[in-house]
């Protein structure tokens, strides 16, 4: 059943709270208490900010449409400030104090690994909406975005397909999600046969990348695989292009994981021109669905938003709440999450996707080419929805 079937049945008659909330949650016959929990301060501020609109676009839409179960979402919104500890105490208090029947929220694995405990121990649902690393599978999460597999396996292979590509440098800012990341693309570079020719890693926010630069001249690798984040991007491409590489001529090329249309912004598209990217979902997606989500975005937010991956994945988190809700016929966190595998969204941005029992959604994955304008064209998208296997055998 598509979104567009769960969007009729909101405008029945509301069931009664007895039947949909036995569980204390902040639900009452006409409105349901959620939570959205994201960095709106500090150095993650400029990466969560899309998320939050996403959300929030979401929550006025279906509100719009008659709410769900008949009531509509009433948002809290706390910040995380970029504070993995403030991430967990803020929970507590939207799960605890305020009872919310869901939660929207997180960016950074370490922000989602420090509100786990939480919403394990008093049984809330969190909408995770970031790609990240993988090996993990909670019953109180639903993963909006990609597990590492799915954007790691088929860039690389579409690189060494498209691109005769051979030899790779790993280069990546020094976190988990990098880190694992780039454990599972060396192992699947090797399992092709291929090489490795280098693995480099730099801290959060480091900003001079001359010597990594020389050793690419050095190593001259066909592909410069990065999954640098954050500010860092900024320095980095454009101390690529300072030092005389051109990312169009694709010698060597660069394939992203991490750079969406929001660090573009910052980076400036000519300095990244040229550039691949392995995502989900990029703004210039022409389907029917993208293009009024992409629309109603900009005319929520402005006309000068741009649209990244994250930003769209957050989106879905109420749109599939909604769905299991309804499936469910009840509020009640178990309820909603025996619900939630096999609820699909035929209405998402990115086109179609499945919830997994695993709690991972089935998708398309696309690689995006650099524009000057900060949009990607994209050239390459799977044929078939990659099902999610965040514990992959022989990847671990």
């Amino acid at each position: 059943m598509g979104a567009a079937a769960f969007a009729t049945m909101a405008l029945t008659a509301p069931i009664s709270l007895a039947e949909v909330n036995t569980t204390g949650l902040a639900v009452t016959e006409d409105t349901v208490q959620v939570g959205i929990l994201h960095s709106v301060t500090g150095t993650m501020a400029i990466s969560e900010t899309g998320s939050v609109q996403a959300e929030k676009l979401a929550i006025e839409q279906i509100n719009a449409m008659g709410g769900v179960l008949g009531r509509k979402i009433e948002y809290i919104q706390e910040d995380g400030a970029s504070d993995w500890p403030t991430f967990a105490e803020k929970s507590r208090k939207l799960l605890v104090n305020d009872k919310v029947a869901a939660v929207f929220g997180c960016w950074t694995s370490a922000s989602r690994k420090a509100v786990l405990p939480v919403f394990e121990q008093y049984n809330g649902m969190l909408y995770y909406p970031t790609f990240y690393e993988g090996l993990e599978q909670s019953p109180n999460v639903i993963y909006t975005g990609q597990e590492a597999t799915q954007q790691i396996l088929a860039g690389i292979d579409w690189v060494v397909k498209a691109k005769n590509a051979k030899t790779f440098y790993l280069l990546g800012s020094d976190y988990i999600w990098p880190r694992t990341s780039n454990k599972i693309a060396r192992k699947h570079i090797e399992k092709l046969g291929l090489k490795v020719v280098g693995e480099d890693y730099y801290p959060l926010g480091h900003t001079q990348f001359n010597s990594i630069i020389n050793k690419f001249k050095l190593k001259k690798p066909d592909v410069i695989f990065a999954s640098v984040v954050g500010g860092s991007n900024v320095a980095f491409y454009k101390q690529l292009k300072a030092a005389g590489i051109d990312m169009t001529k694709e010698k060597p090329l660069v394939l992203t994981i991490s750079v969406t249309e929001d660090e573009i912004l910052g980076i400036g598209g000519e300095n990244i021109d040229g550039a691949y990217a392995s995502m989900k979902y990029f703004q210039s997606l022409t389907n029917e669905n993208n293009i009024a989500f992409v629309k109603a975005f900009k005319e929520r937010w402005g006309d000068d938003i741009v649209i990244g991956d994250v930003t769209q994945a957050a989106y879905l988190g109420p749109w599939l709440w909604k769905a299991a809700v309804e499936a469910a016929g009840s509020f009640d966190i178990d309820k909603v999450r025996a619900a939630s595998p096999g609820i699909e969204l035929t209405t998402a941005p990115e086109g179609y996707v499945k919830v997994h029992p695993n709690h991972h959604l089935w998708s398309k994955t696309r690689i995006g080419n650099a524009k000057t304008d900060g949009q990607y064209e994209i050239v390459y998208e799977t044929p078939e929805l990659i099902e999610p296997d965040p514990f992959p055998e022989g990847y671990q």
